[in-house]
Formats: structure tokens, C-alpha cells, sequence
């Protein structure tokens, strides 16, 4: 498709064909994205050397990505790399891809943590790609941090992004929901998660190369149990969680609220925290 096309038309080509299913906004963030990742190529160059060729495997590199975008594959699968909170990871679809809301449940662990001034031990519930428990150990280097997940693939992408950022991170093949489980655990000051907490009834309302691609086990729970984690880190948390510790979550914004009166039963202080959107989308449970 792009054979003796020169930089300038590769680039405008691959930008008109991606707006047949994107906005112009979103096609020229992944076009840029795309072109910077495969082919070393920032748009300021395309505009500098417009008249550049580009070698046969870039080309080819370049159409394959073209094709499989167009087939709704989110961006971060093509390339196999998400940013997160200043890092780029490793990602594929054994993974969620790390959303910018993530950052958030993130930021508000960290703050804490400088408030209280403590080395603290920190576990990460269903870690993914290791997002959050890679990010709050490269802000807290004194950290212990403990990371799991049910998921054997997800593990292996977490302790490449681990190791990647030069992070020291206990990863552990953890089923949450068994609590049979949770003996091999220790207690921590810190429990932080963002578990699946999509109802399925809801999988109709979400975009293609969400429901097509990402790990349906790391989105969605039953629709009769939509707190399902929840639960399940609520009983964990009474001894699991050490006296004057924290717990972290992420929420569906339509059940934060349901979500502190179930922590509510259990422990002395529940917080709903709101994203930089104003949507409650974090819930914080403390005994003290």
C-alpha cells in the first residue's frame, strides 16, 4: 500500500484512513503515536523532511499496524506499549490497558503515604500489568511492596514492566476470590486495588476495542454481584490490614456509594473521592 510513498503522503494516508472510524483528534494522537513508536519519526519531522523514505520493514511495519487499528485494536496492543504515570509498559491483551483514572487512585496513595511519613508495606490486588504497584514503588523506594493476580500471563507482563523500571516487587499467583488463599498473605499498611467491577449487562454500552481486545476477566463481574471484590477485600482487610492502615480503591461511579456502606459495616472511616472529572470513582476505608 505505501510502496515509494514518501513520509509526508505514508503519513497523510495513514491519518485519512484511520478518521474513517476515529475523530481527527484521536486519529492524529495514534498517528503520531504510531509513527514515533515504529518508524523513530515525530510529526515536526514529517513537516521538516516531507520527501523521506522509508525502509521496506518500517513500510511493512506501518501497514500491519494500519490494518490491525482498523480492525478496532486498541493502539497500545499494535504497539504492545501504554504509558502510565511517566512510564511506558509493556502491554498485551492478557492486560487492561493502564486508564489516566488509574493515575488518580495512584496519587491519592502517594499523598497519604507523605502525610503519614512512614515506610509502609503496601499489597496491590489484581495488578494487571502491574501499573499501580509499579508506580507507587518508584515514588516510594522504601516500600514493600506485594503485588497479585489470578492470571499466570498477566504475571509475566507485570515482572517484565517491573523489572523494566528497575522496581523490586514481590509478584504472587494469587486467586483473591479463594480465601483459602489469603493464608500465604502477610498484613499490610496499605492495600490498594482497582479489581473488575463492570457489570456484564453493561458490556453493550462500551466500545468495541474494549469488549473485542481487553481481558473480560479484569473487567467484568456478574450482574447480580456487582461488589463482588469488594466484598471480598472488606473481609480481607479485617485482618489483613494492619491497625492504622489504608485501603485504596477504584469504583464504578455508579457504585461508589454502595461500595462505602459496604466498607462502612466494617470500618470506623469511609471516604468517596472524587476523579478530576467529578465523578466518584474512589472509595478509601480506614480503621482509625
Amino acid at each position: 500500500m505505501f510502496a515509494k510513498m514518501t513520509i509526508s503522503k505514508h503519513y497523510r494516508n495513514f491519518l485519512q484512513q484511520l478518521q474513517t472510524i476515529f475523530s481527527l483528534n484521536e486519529a492524529t494522537v495514534i498517528t503520531d503515536w504510531v509513527f514515533e513508536s515504529l518508524a523513530g519519526i515525530q510529526r515536526f519531522e514529517v513537516i521538516k523532511n516531507p520527501e523521506l523514505l522509508l525502509s521496506p520493514l518500517v513500510e511493512k511495519q506501518l501497514d500491519k499496524a494500519l490494518a490491525a487499528l482498523l480492525q478496532h485494536t486498541p493502539v497500545q496492543y499494535v504497539l504492545g506499549e501504554a504509558w502510565f504515570y511517566r512510564m511506558k509498559l509493556t502491554v498485551n491483551e492478557h492486560v487492561l490497558i493502564p486508564r489516566p483514572e488509574t493515575e488518580e487512585l495512584v496519587q491519592l496513595v502517594l499523598d497519604q503515604a507523605k502525610i503519614n511519613n512512614t515506610t509502609i508495606s503496601i499489597l496491590d490486588i489484581g495488578t494487571g500489568s502491574g501499573c499501580i504497584a509499579i508506580a507507587i514503588k518508584k515514588n516510594m523506594l522504601a516500600a514493600g511492596v506485594t503485588a497479585i493476580d489470578v492470571s499466570m500471563d498477566a504475571l509475566k507482563i507485570a515482572r517484565q514492566n517491573a523489572s523494566a523500571q528497575r522496581t523490586d516487587i514481590d509478584f504472587l499467583a494469587v486467586d483473591f476470590l479463594d480465601e483459602n488463599q489469603w493464608d500465604h498473605l502477610a498484613k499490610f499498611d496499605c492495600i490498594v486495588s482497582n479489581p473488575p467491577y463492570i457489570p456484564l449487562n453493561e458490556k453493550d454500552k462500551l466500545d468495541i476495542n474494549v469488549t473485542a481486545f481487553e481481558p473480560h476477566q479484569a473487567l467484568f463481574v456478574p450482574d447480580n454481584l456487582p461488589l463482588l471484590f469488594y466484598e471480598k477485600i472488606a473481609v480481607f482487610g479485617k485482618t489483613h490490614l494492619n491497625p492504622n492502615g489504608t485501603i485504596f480503591m477504584e469504583t464504578h461511579e455508579d457504585f461508589a456509594k454502595e461500595t462505602a456502606a459496604l466498607f462502612a459495616r466494617y470500618y470506623k472511616t469511609v471516604l468517596i473521592k472524587k476523579d478530576l472529572f467529578g465523578k466518584e470513582r474512589m472509595v478509601t476505608a480506614s480503621f482509625a
